[in-house]
């Protein structure tokens, strides 16, 4: 006879007559936040009697933020005026602020830029990427090329011309249509593709790739080294987007040689909604990013007001217009929360597997058999920091959770999601939501 098996791929206890084993999991939960090194962070957020896990959608609210917020309303804004954007250190911000997201994401100093959406750096560098594989054409495969925007849309080289973009099939909707976009605007084929087919569909017609570091929907993490690795193979430049991923796993941008990347502030990194994206330009390829929508504030001399654009150096380049100071200062002061001893990127994945595994084991072993399938990966490797469990009626099903203090959210047709956001979800947390999960479809 086969062990009974939990949602993990686990098997679990069993009594001598070959029955499940009751197990203590709420004691188990009490031990387990007693030994989390991270728990004393969650007195950082306001937080009440809710079960919140959807802060893979919108980040709980760090709780010294607001003071800061009044400040820069108050005192920056409503006493110092136009002399904030120096002394106060308003326009620095956006490269002040991405200094401080890119160890987070595995990243130097000077290679990021924060402001716009997410939807908006997508674009930027989806076309950026386009215009430096022809330049690349043009010079020779990686060979030497002139300054950015030297070459026309359509490429010259003897070779192929790289018209092709490629984009994970699975992707968050935007995505789509900003490569959509993006596509018709360069004069480009958008072909979608899951990531796993990656690697066959490259060719020396493609240009550029923009994919997922995990999925939004199931919580699928995936290769980002070896996707890399491939794409730049074949040519073509990488962008990866780094919304689900950022804050809760690491990343590692340098270590790999990623390209491009970009990623919203207001989910792991609880920046608040609407907080301003981020953009990467790898350090080598900054002379040549070729931004789609040049700014005043991209301009190598902002305030010389000359008619002739001439983009500024670094990651400055990827910047457009005046940036959104309140929603700027309010995630600067989140980011605060990393400060604290013991946080790292690593101790938050740790926390993140474990906190995800116990979820799993909870609801294996509360849920009635068949009623609800786990969409997320078991292995670790595969997996990001959120749980999507597949359900009939899901919809329904997870506005019943939150009537019942369990909140997550649901995703079209039949998913319900869990994100697990290590900063201040605890093990009594998910095993409150198993029970409430179990009591709802029992």
């Amino acid at each position: 006879m086969s062990e009974p098996l939990d949602l993990a791929g686990q098997a679990a206890p069993v009594d001598p007559a070959g029955q499940a084993a009751p197990v203590d999991l709420a004691g188990e939960a009490r031990r387990l936040d007693a030994a989390d090194v991270l728990a004393a962070l969650r007195e950082r957020f306001v937080l009440d009697d809710v079960t919140y896990l959807d802060g893979n959608s919108l980040g709980a609210l760090p709780a010294h933020v607001p003071a800061r917020v009044d400040d820069v309303v108050r005192r920056q804004w409503g006493e110092l005026r136009i002399r904030s954007w120096e002394e106060s250190g308003w326009w620095t911000a956006p490269e002040r602020i991405g200094d401080r997201i890119a160890p987070l994401v595995g990243a130097a100093a000077g290679q990021i830029v924060v402001g716009d959406s997410t939807s908006v750096n997508v674009f930027k560098a989806l076309v950026a990427a386009v215009r430096m594989a022809r330049e690349d054409g043009e010079a020779g495969e990686h060979g030497e090329a002139g300054e950015a925007g030297e070459a026309g849309e359509a490429g010259g080289g003897s070779g192929p011309v790289r018209d092709e973009i490629l984009v994970d099939a699975t992707t968050f909707p935007t995505d789509g249509y900003i490569a959509e976009s993006a596509a018709r605007m360069t004069g480009c084929a958008l072909r979608p593709v899951t990531p796993a087919e990656v690697p066959g569909a490259l060719g020396d017609r493609t240009a550029a790739v923009l994919l997922n570091h995990v999925d939004y929907r199931t919580g699928r993490l995936h290769d980002l080294p070896a996707l890399t690795r491939a794409v730049q193979a074949s040519g073509a430049y990488a962008v990866w987007d780094l919304c689900h991923s950022a804050g809760a796993l690491p990343v590692g941008l340098d270590e790999h040689g990623v390209d491009l990347a970009v990623g919203c502030t207001y989910k792991y990194l609880n920046g608040g909604p609407g907080s301003p994206a981020y953009l990467y330009v790898r350090r080598d390829l900054q002379p040549r990013f070729d931004s789609p929508l040049p700014g005043w504030n991209s301009h190598a001399e902002p305030f010389g007001m000359r008619s002739a654009y001439a983009p500024a150096s670094g990651a400055v380049r990827g910047r457009v217009g005046t940036p959104d100071i309140l929603s700027l200062l309010a995630l600067e002061a989140a980011l605060d929360v990393w400060d604290e001893a013991g946080v790292s990127v690593a101790a938050v994945r740790a926390k993140s597997l474990a906190l995800t595994d116990f979820f799993l084991r909870c609801v294996g072993a509360y849920v009635p058999p068949g009623r609800v399938e786990s969409v997320t990966p078991a292995a670790h490797a595969e997996r990001g920091s959120q749980v999507a469990l597949r359900c009939d009626d899901s919809g329904e099903v997870m506005k019943r959770l939150i009537e019942g203090g369990v909140v997550g959210d649901f995703r079209a047709p039949d998913v319900l999601r869990f994100g697990f956001t290590p900063l201040y979800v605890g093990f009594a947390d998910v095993e409150r939501a198993a029970r409430v999960l179990a009591r709802t479809l029992g």
